[in-house]
């Protein structure tokens, strides 16, 4: 939507600066008084309830909490894939409220990174293939970008798999070139759903270790959303969503 199509739940400026103080605006992931309905046959259901959160490259935050509790959606709003009912949203200085769906469409594949449960890999293309397709949305592959490439899957072990198609790979490897792919085009944020619900809790063990690690060297903000208390007790810092509000977890 445009400016001029905004939404009741789109924030103004004015609206930033008289928002809960308790929030950075000026934050990379900045949300203030945040809530999220949904209208259904049995009428209104507020999934998120005034969720403050801010949070900066370098940071690694897990988010746990129940079934249901929100926490995907939560996600979403982050990454530009659903909008908010009412408060204020700030990704890397940008109000997605004020954005075009192809600009929404362009911000979020050069800033964000994906990893879901599945990995989505495209069973006809090679390990390499995969890993470089956020590129052909945008500026188009390159020597560099191919190497950078090679580098990732080099980075997690996978330098003898680049020709493999994903029928070839076991789980966690397939889940290791998602993780390449959400880094390849360099993104200041990475978003994680559920990164190690389909492994066994070896292989989620190293997954987790793994996407810890990447994030740090290559400074990136990471937020996480899972079940497991396990993964969720390797990140410094951790939240739950509960009743809609999110808390820290000490």
């Amino acid at each position: 939507m445009t400016e001029s199509q905004e939404s009741p739940s789109a924030v103004t400026e004015s609206d930033a600066n008289s928002s809960d103080a308790s929030t950075n605006l000026s934050a990379d992931v900045a949300l203030s008084g945040l809530s999220k309905d949904f209208t259904g046959a049995a009428g209104q259901l507020s999934i998120l309830r005034r969720v403050d959160l801010g949070l900066n490259r370098g940071d690694a935050l897990a988010i746990t909490g129940p079934s249901g509790s929100g926490k995907s959606t939560l996600l979403y709003i982050i990454g530009l894939l659903d909008e908010v009912t009412g408060g204020n949203v700030r990704v890397l200085g940008s109000n997605p409220a004020s954005m075009s769906e192809s600009e929404l469409a362009k911000f979020r594949n050069e800033h964000i990174g994906f990893i879901f449960q599945d990995h989505h890999l495209l069973p006809q293309c090679t390990v390499l293939e995969n890993v470089l397709i956020p590129l052909l949305a945008g500026k188009g592959v390159d020597d560099a970008d191919e190497q950078r490439a090679r580098d990732l899957l080099t980075r997690v072990g996978l330098a003898e798999r680049v020709t493999h198609r994903p029928a070839q790979l076991s789980g966690g490897e397939r889940q290791r070139v998602a993780v390449c792919r959400a880094l390849i085009n360099q993104p200041e944020i990475l978003l994680a759903d559920e990164p190690t619900g389909n492994l066994d809790r070896a292989t989620a063990d190293a997954v987790g270790d793994l996407l810890l690690e990447l994030s740090r060297e290559e400074n990136v903000l990471l937020i996480c959303v899972t079940h497991s208390v396990d993964l969720a007790g390797r990140f410094p810092k951790h939240m739950e969503l509960r009743d809609g509000r999110l808390e820290p977890v000490v």
